[in-house]
């Protein structure tokens, strides 16, 4: 197990903030603020106007980002061809890398590829996938990822079929393993996604809009305690 894993296990729940919501004209700031308030992890959007009808940002980027702060990167390629690409992620200083079921159908050399480069793999799937196409390559992820809304836009409403996801998942993952939800997840809702087995929630409006990045984050993880009492 690497040493990133294990210090992110040791810390959940993990709060992810979703970068995409972030303010992209003023990052020192943001990332100052966002490890003053001691956020885990960083969850970074990436859209190719393909695979999602959005555009971001990519490896270039990504690479600047890293010069700002010393905080995990979780880069979640909502992308066509990740495999083409997954050289310019692991420059960039990606330290996960999450790619999509329904872009990768089979995805067991990307996995693998990704592990073998020292940084997590990671699998996502979407609203309207079933779990039964990720199944036999859960064994192979460090993190999976449950999408609780369509992916391409930040600020849209949680979907709850995807708390049936997270219980079916949970029940296949070793403890070595992270289950995470994104979409929607704020303190009405994230109580109901660790309950499900979460413990990692990537959080967009939830935190970027709020004055205070601290007493987001102190928020999202009391409604979490409040569930695990």
């Amino acid at each position: 197990m690497s040493n990133r894993l294990q210090e992110l296990l040791s810390n959940r729940p993990l709060i992810a903030p979703s970068m995409l919501k972030c303010d992209f004209g003023n990052l020192h700031r943001e990332f100052a603020l966002l490890e003053q308030a001691e956020y885990p992890l960083l969850h970074l959007d990436v859209m190719d106007g393909n695979f999602v009808p959005n555009l971001s940002y990519g490896p270039m980027v990504i690479e600047r980002m890293r010069e700002l702060t010393t905080l995990p990167f979780d880069a979640h390629l909502m992308i066509s061809d990740p495999a083409k690409y997954l050289d310019d992620y692991l420059s960039a200083g990606c330290d996960a890398i999450t790619f999509h079921i329904e872009a990768v159908p089979e995805p067991t050399e990307l996995l693998g590829r990704i592990r073998e480069n020292n940084c997590l793999a990671g699998l996502a799937i979407n609203p309207g996938t079933s779990v039964e196409s990720i199944e036999k390559f859960i064994p192979l992820c460090d993190l999976v990822l449950v999408m609780s809304v369509e992916p391409g836009f930040g600020g849209q409403e949680f979907k709850p079929s995807a708390l049936d996801k997270l219980r079916h998942i949970k029940g296949l993952l070793r403890d070595d393993q992270l289950l995470s939800v994104d979409g929607g997840v704020a303190i009405p809702t994230i109580g109901a996604c660790a309950e499900a087995g979460a413990d990692t929630f990537v959080c967009g409006s939830s935190i970027f809009n709020e004055l205070d990045y601290s007493e987001a984050h102190s928020g999202l993880k009391a409604a979490i305690e409040t569930v695990n009492r």
